[in-house]
């Protein structure tokens, strides 16, 4: 006697395999459509995550180069050289 698995949706499941069972086929017409949706809305939002990582590259340069101005200014040596 196997188990019963519960349903989640509550709607009876039928396939297109032999006595309305799901067949492997069904599966994979799902996966695919799933996939499909995936890939539509991965492809909406390439264009906002190029243009985050272009402003975060920018930030980041920006900041390393302040810091290292910064840090240059504390430490450089001013030497004066004066004609007599």
């Amino acid at each position: 006697m196997s188990p019963r698995l519960p349903r989640l949706a509550g709607a009876p499941v039928e396939g297109s395999g032999p006595g309305g069972k799901v067949a492997v086929g069904d599966i994979a017409a799902k996966l695919r459509e799933i996939r499909g949706d995936l890939d539509e809305a991965a492809d909406s939002a390439k264009p906002i995550a190029t243009y985050a990582a272009v402003a975060g590259v920018i930030l980041l340069v920006g900041a390393a180069f302040l810091l290292g101005r910064r840090r240059g200014r504390r430490k450089s040596t001013w030497v004066e050289i004066r004609r007599l």
